[in-house]
């Protein structure tokens, strides 16, 4: 049983962990409306075909490098096509037409992915442990330290090319 105190840090440091993980999903829509000025509804359901689409290669037994490298060829082929077929013909549309397009755009691929991919529970396995350690009474979770890390840095090269 954990100590009073380590109990506490160890949740505040898992409140930590999950904000970091919202903070980058806050990110995405911020980057993607101040590229556009679209607030795209559909960025969900694009990073969910980016995981279902790696994961189809992982079941294939294709390596996790060349899965990795495939899926960001057919994820930049989807986001130009949707751009090309669905947004530039909306340019110069009201905000709120915009703003539907991206929901009905979410609607229309999560439909895709379940025809695609089925709807069964997958697990992607990208190779980095899950198991926990304990340091100074906290369990720290290798996965979580590991986003965080991945967080930090993309936020400071960001934060470096703007």
């Amino acid at each position: 049983m954990a100590t009073a105190p380590g109990f506490f840090a160890e949740v505040i440091l898992g409140g930590l962990m999950a904000g970091v993980m919202y903070s980058m999903v806050a990110l995405g829509f911020v980057l993607i409306f101040k590229a556009s000025g679209v607030f795209n509804f559909a960025q969900g359901v694009m990073v969910l075909f980016a995981a279902l689409t790696l994961v189809g290669q992982i079941e294939r037994g294709i390596p996790i490098w060349i899965a990795l490298l495939t899926t960001t060829g057919v994820m930049i082929a989807l986001a130009f096509a949707i751009e090309r077929v669905m947004l530039r013909p909306l340019v110069n549309q009201a905000p709120f037409t915009l703003l539907m397009a991206t929901i009905g755009l979410t609607f229309f691929l999560e439909g895709v992915g379940e025809l695609v991919w089925g709807s069964n529970v997958k697990k992607l396995d990208i190779g980095i442990p899950e198991h926990s350690f304990n340091v100074g009474g906290m369990l720290l979770n290798q996965f979580e330290l590991f986003a965080a890390a991945t967080a930090a840095i993309l936020v400071t090269v960001l934060a470096i090319l703007s």
